[in-house]
């Protein structure tokens, strides 16, 4: 008799086994989207609508699937991209999701609202051949610049060699789960990287978005205003401002239109990402897939296009990347007992 393998070997059933494993309320924040949920469905339903044309009689003995980003070796076209309280699905979360994609010769973009310091992140990855990239860090923008500024700092210290902004945050999405239910770190744990903030309470943005009335809401800003991602973001500002406290190269995350690319380009951003934060910000906007060939091609090759958004196999990676991506990313969480990333239902995942 044939022994069953009992181990799971697609995104599909990882995410099932995950839905298993952890307790509802941290499976629904990883996997809902905003409102009714279309762009995060839509995101995973428009890779159906393409077919890949297959040419037949070439040497394929030897297939090369690297890539390479600002000059560095990625074995795969693949990288983690930034997700939020990865020890919440236990296990060591961020260390052991940045262990893993450094073992597959990829890379990792850690998320400002971790729970492992990006310190911590940085000193337990093994050192490798400096052809390989360095960890990249994720930059929520808050109205304190200072504690913007010490964020940044920090990852140029820790050895970071990108900061990555996310600009498509100013406003909570409207997740309806997370409104009744809101987020609720563990004693044990905490967002590691804003050692400003105390507790484990929720996140004061979705505080406001719970408010009740306008005078509410107020009241929330005032008592907590340089810990809000900042509403105030704008191209003739923000960037300049970064670019005068890092070396750090800078991507751009949240671009969804051709028009914004470009604005990007003059800005002098190093790369972009095109992204739509999984359907979780704002819903009814297209799938990123969908939006890629226009971005793509209003570029034109000048700055690198990363790509995030609904792939769950290779032949969805192959699609994007023969629609104008450089590097496709999403979203990961151990896998329990293995060296496997689950899917996190957002971004960017390491192929195993």
């Amino acid at each position: 008799m044939e022994a069953k393998n009992e181990k799971p070997i697609t995104v599909d059933e990882i995410k099932a086994l995950a839905q298993k494993r952890l307790p509802a309320y941290v499976w629904r924040y990883y996997c809902d989207g905003a409102d009714d949920q279309l762009t995060t469905l839509r995101n995973q339903e428009v890779y159906k609508n393409l077919v890949i044309r297959p040419r037949i009689l070439r040497n394929v003995s030897s297939i090369d699937t690297s890539t390479r980003i600002f000059g560095k070796h990625y074995d795969v076209p693949i990288a983690i991209a930034p997700s939020a309280y990865q020890r919440l699905a236990g296990y060591n979360g961020e260390i052991d999701v940045a262990q893993a994609a450094f073992a597959r010769g990829t890379n990792i973009c850690l998320s400002s609202n971790a729970t492992t310091s990006l310190e911590d992140v940085a000193q337990t990855l093994p050192q490798r051949d400096a052809k390989y990239p360095k960890p990249w860090f994720q930059l929520y923008f808050v109205c304190s610049r200072e504690i913007t500024k010490e964020l940044i700092k920090r990852a140029e210290r820790a050895g970071y060699e990108a900061l990555v902004l996310t600009a498509d945050t100013t406003t909570m999405g409207n997740r309806l789960h997370e409104r009744k239910n809101p987020l609720k770190l563990p004693s044990d744990l905490s967002m590691a990287n804003m050692t400003t903030i105390k507790g484990s309470g929720a996140s004061k943005g979705r505080l406001i978005l719970n408010a009740e009335t306008a005078e509410e809401a107020a009241k929330i800003e005032r008592e907590h205003s340089d810990l809000l991602v900042d509403s105030a973001l704008t191209w003739t500002e923000t960037i300049p401002w970064l670019r005068s406290q890092t070396n750090m190269k800078i991507i751009l995350k949240g671009v969804l239109t051709a028009e914004d690319a470009l604005l990007a380009i003059e800005a002098g951003v190093d790369a972009i990402i095109v992204s739509n934060h999984g359907g979780r910000q704002l819903d009814s906007v297209p799938a990123t897939l969908e939006v890629l060939p226009e971005v793509s091609g209003a570029l034109k090759g000048r700055i690198p296009v990363l790509f995030d958004g609904g792939i769950s196999q290779g032949s969805d990676v192959f699609k994007a990347l023969a629609l104008g991506a450089d590097l496709w990313g999403r979203n990961s969480v151990e896998y329990p007992g293995e060296r496997a990333l689950a899917h996190n239902g957002a971004e960017w995942r390491c192929g195993n």
